[in-house]
């Protein structure tokens, strides 16, 4: 036997020392150690099993994959999901982690055998959200359990096709002597289960809590040792949800899913660009169209904007579904460039639908609604507008001109105002669209005012 030392872990961010401190260096989170207990094992005695296999002799089989049936869902898995992988959901309390998994038990094969652990709901509980999400399959078996170890004996001697895990957080081990979610058991249990599932093909999926930054709660290298993280993005106040891979060993990190929560679960949304725009008011002030990317999707957006004289002292610059600070750089722009006096006035901007961008692709088009608010006159409900603004009022390049220009061809759009730089390729990407190139602010919003 070793001798027994000691160790501290935040239980926040999993930073480990050897003495107890009232503040994490780390996250300065006050009171957020755990003393944990290791053994420190002899270095003799250890037997190399290691048995190492050629290249040329591992085949990569194409129907590994098992399909979910869930177009989104396996279009952001690269395909459908790899026996053997595990695979990490995360996201904000409530957003429709358990729903999306809990659909997956009904849309997955019949023929699969799929295995449900809840540590935080009965069974009783889980039998009344499966009857409101009309889940039924003779596949499906339930559990309520917490101990790491019950739950990796069922798995390795029934071998079900895929386990799902409800929380990673409410798992234990008995072999710890650690609290139930701290960093220490979070840690062996995710360990635990990824050798469970590549010893015996079993595809796990392990639900994540979400701290207030966003990350999931937990030590850092939970991330690092799964093969798949999704993060299930979205706001309470909004129905759709798009679930998004951060990583992926077997598929693109550049791929989205889009849902719609509903009465009876989430729902697909194959063509979410006429969803968004179906409440749009044609030809008003303050509002114009741009396609914007997410993932490798490009999708049609409505934003909009609203300009008034300020009854306060100081003016307001509000905006939702975009960084605040990018548009008060752009207000700077206007006033710069085109002489707007917008300093004694209120900016509120919005992207209608809930969705939230990060693109600097969408600058010309929050400019054009600005301005069309600000002069009250109307653009063109036909044309769309791409383009990223410089600070001395230029007009660059975006990527994937292509996909954007396509996007609004499909939906019935005549015009596309583009960066001069992205000409050539938007004439090739359409026959259809007129193309209006411009090289700064003002040409463009004189072409499109």
């Amino acid at each position: 036997m070793g001798k027994n030392k000691s160790k501290f872990v935040c239980r926040e961010c999993g930073y480990e020392i050897v003495k107890w401190m009232g503040k994490c260096p780390s996250c300065l989170t006050f009171d957020s150690f755990d003393e944990e207990l290791l053994v420190v094992a002899k270095k003799n005695g250890i037997v190399i099993t290691i048995v190492p296999t050629s290249l040329n002799k591992i085949e990569e089989n194409s129907k590994e994959r098992m399909i979910m049936n869930l177009t989104e869902l396996d279009r952001v898995l690269g395909g459908g999901l790899v026996k053997g992988s595990l695979v990490l959901v995360g996201g904000d309390p409530g957003i429709g982690k358990s729903t999306l998994l809990l659909q997956v038990c009904q849309t997955v094969d019949s023929k699969l055998s799929v295995f449900y652990v809840s540590g935080e709901e009965s069974l009783a509980q889980i039998g009344i959200r499966a009857k409101r999400l009309k889940v039924e399959s003779s596949s499906l078996l339930l559990a309520n359990e917490t101990n790491l170890e019950s739950v990796c004996l069922h798995i390795e001697t029934n071998k079900p096709s895929i386990a799902i895990i409800d929380s990673i957080q409410t798992m234990y081990s008995e072999e710890l002597t650690s609290v139930p979610g701290s960093a220490n058991q979070i840690r062996h249990a995710t360990m635990r289960l990824m050798q469970v599932a590549k010893k015996t093909g079993t595809a796990i999926f392990l639900i994540g809590h979400v701290t207030k930054e966003g990350s999931i709660a937990g030590p850092k290298i939970l991330e690092h040792m799964v093969d798949t993280v999704l993060y299930f993005e979205g706001d309470k106040n909004s129905s759709f949800r798009i679930l998004r891979a951060v990583k992926n060993r077997f598929g693109s990190t550049n791929e989205i899913g889009i849902f719609e929560m509903g009465d009876c679960g989430l729902i697909e949304v194959a063509n979410p660009s006429k969803r968004l725009l179906s409440g749009r008011n044609n030809n008003s002030m303050g509002s114009c169209v741009m396609p914007t990317l997410e993932g490798t999707r490009p999708i049609m957006i409505e934003i909009q904007a609203l300009v008034c004289a300020t009854a306060f002292g100081m003016p307001r610059r509000m905006s939702t579904g975009v960084d605040n600070k990018r548009v008060t750089m752009l207000l700077a722009i206007l006033e710069k460039v085109l002489g707007y006096k917008i300093y004694n006035c209120d900016a509120y901007v919005n992207i209608a639908g809930g969705i939230k961008i990060t693109e600097t692709a969408c600058d010309l088009a929050i400019l054009a609604a600005i301005a069309s608010s600000f002069t009250n006159q109307s653009i063109n409900h036909q044309v769309v507008i791409i383009g990223e603004a410089g600070l001395t009022g230029e007009v660059r390049a975006v990527s994937y001109i292509n996909k954007r220009i396509k996007e609004a061809e499909r939906l019935g759009f005549t015009k596309a105002v583009v960066p001069l730089a992205n000409e050539k390729d938007a004439i090739a990407a359409s026959n259809k669209l007129t193309i209006i190139p411009v090289d700064n602010i003002k040409k463009a919003l004189k072409m499109i005012l």
